[in-house]
């Protein structure tokens, strides 16, 4: 067990949002976090726009793939994070969970998918000083 937070993002296909959120998570915090992602009906492949929005950020996910989500996943984490989705995960004492009303990016092109990708970006951020603020550096 390490003691990093570990947060865990469910998305219904893991295949977008939970996606984005899981990448700019990892981009944003580096190794102070660890970061999964998960769906319940995983998707053959991450969103294409998905994936176009997040490249045009620097950050890549093309080699991701949409995973199944687990009770042990769930277990395993500190944070469990549902995307506004409908997705529900097994309850856990001791856990914190959290639901991110967000859109829905599929279906849709690149365009439509860039608010989302900065809104996940802000939500991500503001995760971040919570459970793993920058070190202060004197």
């Amino acid at each position: 067990m390490s003691d990093k937070p570990s947060v865990l993002f469910v998305c219904v296909h893991n295949a977008g949002r939970s996606q984005m959120a899981a990448a700019w998570l990892a981009h944003l915090a580096g190794d102070r976090v660890e970061v999964r992602s998960a769906g319940s009906a995983p998707g053959e492949r991450v969103n294409p726009a998905a994936v176009e929005a997040m490249a045009e950020v620097g950050i890549d996910i093309c080699a991701e793939t949409p995973k199944m989500l687990t009770v042990d996943a769930v277990q395993e984490c500190d944070v469990c994070v549902t995307m506004g989705c409908g997705d529900t995960c097994p309850v856990f004492p001791g856990k914190r969970y959290l639901d991110w009303q967000l859109d829905d990016p599929a279906g849709q092109g690149v365009e439509a998918v860039r608010p989302i990708r900065d809104e996940i970006k802000v939500l991500v951020e503001g995760l971040i000083e919570e459970i793993a603020p920058e070190p202060d550096r004197e």
